[in-house]
């Protein structure tokens, strides 16, 4: 959907902008995120899709829903986004914000799927890498996938490092075959 991407930066960018000059990035993300899920919602959608809901009761859904999760400034951006029928890039919005967010902060998540869950020494070693590699701080969030026999699948950002067995193993296949 480079469709919805292209339409919600803007909006992003703007919702940045102001959470920076605010000094409430965190505050803002924690927004965003709330509006996203309601946005993200199917039954919410269809309310937001039909014609005949006004704009105002559309809004309301929004503030009902999201409560003291959204504060004058929110509720501003929502009324902005209902006017010009973009609720529902929501999802986007959140998601182009919290990336920069972590460019702001140089700050990046990186999930880890292993066979088996990390141990603390092992999330730390992992973090210390990835830190060293990327030059940011480094969240991790460890998934496990027992189909991986061994090792394990990083993914942070743009980088994705598969050092698993499985994946070694299909390489290997792909090699011999060709």
């Amino acid at each position: 959907m480079a469709e919805k991407s292209t339409i919600a930066r803007p909006y992003a960018q703007a919702a940045f902008d102001l959470a920076q000059q605010q000094g409430k990035l965190k505050e803002w993300s924690e927004m965003l995120q709330w509006l996203a899920a309601v946005a993200a919602d199917d039954a919410a959608m269809d309310l937001v899709g039909n014609p005949e809901v006004s704009q105002d009761a559309k809004i309301k859904l929004f503030t009902d829903v999201c409560a003291d999760k959204i504060n004058d400034y929110g509720k501003s951006m929502l009324k902005v986004l209902a006017e010009n029928k973009r609720l529902t890039v929501l999802p986007e919005i959140a998601q182009q914000f919290e990336e920069q967010r972590a460019e702001a902060e140089k700050t990046v998540e990186a999930e880890v799927t292993t066979p088996y869950p990390l141990s603390d020494e092992q999330q730390q070693a992992m973090i210390a890498a990835l830190k060293n590699r990327l030059g940011r701080e480094v969240t991790l969030v460890n998934k496990t996938d027992e189909s991986l026999i061994g090792g394990a699948i990083i993914r942070a950002g743009d980088l994705v490092i598969d050092a698993s067995v499985t994946g070694q193993l299909e390489r290997l296949t792909n090699t011999l075959m060709h």
